[in-house]
């Protein structure tokens, strides 16, 4: 669809695509989408977010062996004068390492005029090591020493490592001297892997030297250590140095050895030897044959145990320190929690150019996860990993899955689940369970229902702690269908929900006044017995009541088998209310009276709603009677009952009983006086009587109150509404002197007044008011001033100076509509001003005009002027698109237009556009495009308008008819008196004329 329409995706939208590539894992895809973008649109936006984006596609063509390819980008970037970063230069020789190609790794280095950095150039010759020797990897060194690498202590570490392991011992002691000669100090390993390899080599006596000399260096020994210590020593047989090293060991806090336990035992327990596998015992044979060593007093000794399970288990200890390995230390730190010793592992098996392996980086996930640690740790491990991250289990997955969607890490939990799917990974209960609580807590009911269908497919069902939750959740984002459907979907498994939810599901929908749907759950919750509260009963039995009180009876019969009395108090407040609602008022009275028989009052509430609903009929003598039962127990007027009285005064003319009414409240209730002086404001000035209004307004000055705001627009309406224009802008001026806001509601009608009454003057007056203190200019009051100025056609310069000064101030709202100001410039002939307008509606996020009325007039303005007809097109365009659809007119001036300036082929196909679109073009349309056919001499499509144009019922006159049948003569006498069957009858049917059979 881009190619055809010529379309190019914005550098962000590239951007995301690339991201969630990345993310899934499609390496091929997102190599291709990441070189349609640079070819396209370039490099730009922010730098570090370009860097991001290019050290994410680098690494996963690296993952995917596409180690070419990437090296192809950053040649790519250095075009641009982007150097390669270190994570980038890091992927490329992992890709080359991987593949055991260093010598065009070397060449990159140079191409690229970068040096490795210690953790990529210790990552090499770890590598080398491992594939082709220490000698290999030596040889390597110095041609990366010459490119600027400079290896440090890990690095000669490492070569060290492999030496001993290779039992190449001299080697390892040369990488010794070169440390000591570079001014660097061994490293706690090298130690460890020299003493491996010296008592491998039988060279036990120079262990305690080793030992000496680390002391000396300030390098203090670890547990590691001692263990080979002890095993090199119980290989040499001289297990008195085995009981020293234990000792030490005990007295460096390493182990603890009780003063009854042999030093000895210790040490075997040290190499997995227990007691009982390991004897020493003397040779008491004369010959002596079977001793293996002396002790001090000339004994002969030897071992009693399976001696090649004991040497196996110390050449273990002794070969693992040589060039130790990181994987196996973090399982073994994981498998005793310690999880911050298994991180500072994973930086120090980076160090040592060694990497993570599956396993290993699936169990710390694995803890970390569990742990609710942070999950940017768990971000910067996958990051680094070598490999893709779907090769880890699909146990892990489904945990980083979970832990991303509980911590917030939305686009990562969806993108790694999308990959999981993508390749037919099994998806745990509580991925779908977390994926749909994070969907609840973004509102993002699409994302929602996506994931709910594909949990739904594969036999999802929420655990008992997960299903009342996930309900609360969507009633709080108002998903009631969706959560209706969660609990038909397992309604045979009672277990998952309780009472919660059904309740939680009934107040949602009676919040929403959908009480059909929350009856149906109501009575869902008593077929499963789960004993709804009082208060459910009660806010259903208020609502259902008016409409069925049949079904609002039932309801209370059965709350009242469950409850006392007493209980049932509410259920009843709650049917009087409902009456009430439903104008049964003497119904309501009837089961009021009964409430009171029983010796309870019920709730103020309830007084009110009997209140208003006799303030409704009128009937003075029962809201007497009622409010004084109110004062009587003391109960609590609402605000609304006050009005109600106040109304029902105002209506009967009776001003007296309402001022009454406003004093009674004063002494009664604790509402502010000028709250119950704003009321009856309101009050009043709905009857229209000034001087009542005006006597109200003198009484509340003369007791030194304040006007508030709500005081002032109440004054203001009132007075408009008394047809009084200029008391209302006296208050209006006054209110404004006071620094108050008036409403909206009182500016829009007091300017919209001043407009009708001609006073413009009056109106910018207080335009500029609004103008000094940056309110916004609804779409009415820009309106109205504008069509004041317009009205003489005098003013049209100052009506657009009024809105060129509110747009540069940004006073306009959103969803502004100028449909009517666009009309009336078009009338006025500036077109130009017209299409601002629009545009301004356009940029406010309305979404443009709702009806097709401003396109229409733009279109019809631009093509009064033929130079213009290009824009109206767009603008014709732009409406389609839109879904508007133009006016007969608007169709009809295009066509013309077209057809008049030679561009008739446009014109046809507005023509039959406007056919599809159920519009008849009128006659002088079809003629404008037939005429201009004819012209020129293209008479096969004048005969295929003048088709269309005989279906659409028009006859086409007889100029038209002759210049067609001209033209059959001069075709017949061209093709020798041969022509198409059927032209000319045709023709003449189109006049009403029928062929005639000859003979």
């Amino acid at each position: 669809m881009r190619v055809g329409l010529a379309l190019v995706l914005s550098l962000s939208s590239y951007r995301a695509l690339v991201k969630y590539l990345v993310e899934v894992d499609e390496t091929q895809l997102m190599y291709r989408v990441y070189l349609d973008m640079i070819n396209k649109v370039g490099i730009g936006g922010s730098v570090e977010e370009e860097e991001n984006i290019h050290e994410s596609v680098v690494r996963m063509l690296c993952i995917d062996g596409k180690v070419q390819e990437a090296r192809n980008l950053v040649k790519e970037f250095l075009n641009y004068g982007i150097r390669p970063s270190d994570l980038v230069v890091n992927a490329i020789s992992c890709g080359y390492c991987n593949k055991k190609d260093y010598d065009d790794l070397l060449r990159f280095f140079a191409e690229v005029k970068v040096a490795p950095d210690a953790i990529i150039g210790n990552k090499i010759l770890f590598s080398l090591c491992r594939d082709y020797g220490v000698d290999e990897a030596s040889v390597f060194l110095q041609k990366l020493e010459e490119i600027g690498f400079c290896p440090n202590e890990i690095a000669f570490g490492i070569l060290i490592g492999s030496s001993c392991l290779e039992r190449k011992l001299k080697n390892a002691l040369f990488y010794v001297s070169d440390i000591l000669s570079s001014g660097l100090k061994p490293h706690l390993y090298s130690y460890n892997a020299l003493l491996s390899a010296m008592f491998e080599e039988g060279m036990s006596k120079h262990a305690r030297e080793i030992l000496v000399e680390m002391c000396e260096m300030g390098v203090t020994p670890n547990l590691s250590t001692y263990k080979i210590l002890v095993a090199g020593f119980c290989r040499a047989r001289q297990f008195d140095e085995v009981k020293a090293i234990v000792c030490e060991m005990s007295d460096n806090d390493l182990v603890k050895v009780s003063s009854l336990e042999d030093p000895l035992t210790k040490g075997f327990m040290l190499l997995g030897l227990s007691q009982s596998e390991v004897k020493i015992r003397r040779d008491n044979d004369k010959g002596f044959s079977k001793t293996e060593f002396y002790d001090n007093l000339g004994n002969g000794l030897y071992l009693d145990t399976n001696l090649d399970e004991y040497e196996d288990k110390i050449t273990r200890v002794l070969d693992n320190a040589m060039l130790l390995d990181f994987n196996s230390v973090i399982i073994e730190n994981l498998e005793f929690r310690d999880v911050e010793s298994a991180l500072i592992m994973v930086d120090e098996t980076a160090k040592w150019g060694q990497e993570l392996s599956l396993h290993a980086l699936s169990c710390l996930l694995s803890r970390l996860c569990r742990d609710s640690l942070n999950v940017e740790m768990i971000n910067c491990l996958l990051e680094a990993m070598s490999k893709s991250i779907y090769q880890l289990d699909r146990k892990t997955l489904n945990l980083l899955v979970r832990t991303f969607g509980k911590t917030g890490f939305t686009f990562r939990a969806r993108t790694l689940f999308d990959g999981m799917m993508r390749r037919g990974y099994n998806i745990d209960n509580d991925t779908y369970s977390a994926l749909l609580f994070d969907a609840c807590k973004r509102c993002d009911s699409r994302s929602f229902r996506k994931f709910f269908s594909l949990a739904r497919e594969s036999n999802w069902s929420p655990e008992e702690k997960d299903g009342n939750a996930l309900v609360v959740s969507m009633c709080k984002n108002k998903w009631f269908d969706e959560a209706c459907v969660l609990l038909e979907e397992f309604s045979t498994q009672a277990e998952i929900f309780d009472r919660m939810a059904y309740s939680c599901l009934v107040s949602g929908f009676c919040g929403e006044t959908r009480f059909a749907e929350a009856l149906g759950i109501f009575e869902n919750m008593l077929f499963r017995k789960l004993s709804p509260p009082v208060e459910m009963y009660a806010r259903l039995i208020s609502r259902i009541c008016r409409t069925n009180f049949e079904k609002a009876i039932e309801l209370k019969n059965t709350c009242s088998m469950d409850n006392r009395p007493s209980v049932l108090l509410p259920i009843d407040c709650a049917l009087i209310n409902g009456l009430c609602k439903s104008r049964r008022f003497q119904e309501a009275n009837i089961l009021f009276e009964q409430v009171l028989f029983k010796g309870f009052v019920p709730n103020s509430d309830v007084f009110n709603d009997l209140i208003e609903g006799y303030c409704g009929e009128r009937n003075f003598k029962k809201v007497k009677e009622f409010l004084c039962f109110m004062i009587r127990k003391n109960l609590r007027f609402s605000i609304s009952t006050y009005g109600n009285i106040l109304r029902m005064a105002c209506k009967e003319g009776n001003f007296l009983l309402a001022i009454r009414s406003k004093e009674l409240m004063l002494r009664i209730t604790e509402f502010s006086e000028i709250v119950l002086y704003n009321i009856l404001i309101f009050h009043i000035s709905s009857t229209k009587n000034s001087s009542v209004l005006d006597s109200v307004i003198e009484e509340l000055l003369k007791k030194g109150l304040r006007f508030d705001d709500v005081t002032y627009n109440y004054v203001i309406r009132g007075f408009l509404l008394c047809n009084d224009l200029s008391c209302s802008l006296h208050y209006l001026r006054d209110m404004l002197r006071q620094d108050l806001k008036p409403s909206n509601r009182s500016l829009r009608e007091v300017i919209v007044s001043l407009c009708r009454n001609l006073e413009v003057e009056l109106a910018l007056e207080l335009s500029r008011e609004m103008e000094l203190r940056g309110w916004i200019f609804g779409s009415v009051i820009q309106s109205s001033i504008v069509e004041a100025l317009l009205g003489e056609g005098k003013n049209v310069n100052k009506a657009m100076e009024f809105l060129d000064r509110i747009a540069s101030k940004n006073l306009i709202p959103e969803n502004v509509n100028y449909d009517y100001l666009i009309k009336r410039f078009y009338e006025h002939g500036r077109v130009d001003k017209a299409v601002e307008l629009l545009n301004i509606m356009l940029r406010k996020g309305g979404g443009g005009p709702s009806e097709s009325t401003s396109y229409d007039y733009i279109i019809q303005g631009l093509c009064k002027d033929y130079c213009n007809l290009d824009k109206a097109l767009d603008f014709y365009v732009e409406m389609l698109c839109r879904g508007l659809k133009p006016s007969v007119v608007t169709w009809n001036i295009l066509v013309c237009g077209l057809s008049e300036f030679g561009r008739v082929e446009e014109a046809e196909e507005l023509l039959k556009s406007m056919i599809e679109f159920g519009e008849i073009p009128s006659r002088r349309v079809f003629s404008a495009v037939i005429d201009k056919y004819r012209s020129d001499k293209n008479f096969g499509k004048t005969f295929e308008i003048v088709n269309l144009m005989q279906e659409k019922g028009y006859v086409p006159d007889f100029e038209t008819h002759w210049s067609l049948v001209s033209n059959l003569s001069d075709s017949r006498k061209k093709d020798g008196g041969k022509t198409s069957k059927g032209f000319l009858s045709n023709l003449l049917e189109g006049f009403g004329f029928s062929a005639k059979k000859i003979g």
